[in-house]
């Protein structure tokens, strides 16, 4: 039997316990690593089933909200526009009364997707109307790029069957702070081009672009960039459009009430049922 030496079970004590502390050191490390990760992702969204297309635009602008039918165009289509707000929409009561058109809302930043998008989104398709989705717009949470992403990617896509309008990108008020989401003119028109390019880019299509007037001109210096490029949806709650913000000609839909039948957010679209049928098909 070989002799026993006494430095050898220290050295080997040692050395386990010098690989069990890195062992130790490297599970606090990836720890701390995952946590700061986690932390990274994204930032959290408070109340994002209170933000709809025009939940701010009322606030901050005020307006008619009679629910009453505006004066009509020569050819115009009614519409609406849903969110979680609603919950599960009573969508043949809505074709009943003439809704043709629906735009849903899908989601918000880039952690919120809406519980309700698949009743919404497929119901209104269901009873026969021509539908869209569209993202709520938070520039201070994340990049235009990868809202844009997290929105296609969330039921924010396009396919041409003649049922699918393109993609809406929601821009107004901050729910949670600064007006302009504290960024310049010249950056919120980057953040939006971001968008919009990227948007283009994953679906073929160029994104409608909802937004007021009074909030463009403050938070993008009225840029004209947009208007031969994205379709017009403005928000006025009273008896006609108004002014349009710099670059757009002519709107392509007019939100005009927050409170009408069965839903609140009524719509119309500027042209006839071909018209719109167009837009779908691209």
């Amino acid at each position: 039997m070989p002799k026993h030496r006494p430095g050898t079970t220290r050295r080997t004590l040692t050395a386990v316990i010098g690989i069990l502390a890195g062992l130790l050191a490297m599970s606090f490390t990836l720890s701390g690593t995952a946590s700061a990760a986690q932390g990274k992702s994204g930032k959290a969204i408070p109340h994002p089933e209170d933000d709809w297309a025009g939940s701010q635009i009322l606030k901050h602008e005020g307006g008619s909200t009679t629910g009453e039918e505006p004066p009509g165009l020569l050819a115009s289509v009614e519409g609406v526009d849903v969110s979680s707000h609603q919950g599960n929409v009573a969508w043949s009561t809505l074709w009943s009364s003439g809704v043709r058109f629906a735009y849903v809302k899908a989601t918000e930043g880039t952690t919120y997707t809406n519980p309700y998008f698949a009743q919404q989104y497929n119901g209104s398709y269901n009873v026969g109307m021509i539908r869209g989705s569209y993202h709520f717009a938070l520039p201070d949470n994340s990049s235009g790029a990868a809202q844009a992403t997290y929105f296609v990617n969330h039921g924010g896509g396009w396919s041409k069957d003649g049922k699918t309008l393109p993609g809406a990108l929601d821009m107004e008020y901050n729910p949670y702070g600064a007006t302009c989401y504290g960024k310049s003119a010249s950056a919120m028109v980057s953040w939006i081009k971001d968008f919009s390019n990227t948007y283009k880019s994953l679906t073929g299509r160029d994104p409608v672009i909802y937004t007021s007037t009074s909030w463009w001109k403050s938070c993008t210096g009225n840029s004209s960039a947009f208007g031969s490029v994205n379709p017009l949806w403005i928000p006025r709650y009273g008896s006609s459009v108004g002014e349009l913000p710099a670059g757009w000609g002519f709107h392509t839909i007019w939100q005009y009430t927050s409170s009408g039948a069965t839903v609140g957010d009524h719509n119309q679209f500027n042209g006839a049922i071909d018209r719109l049928q167009a837009l779908a098909n691209g």
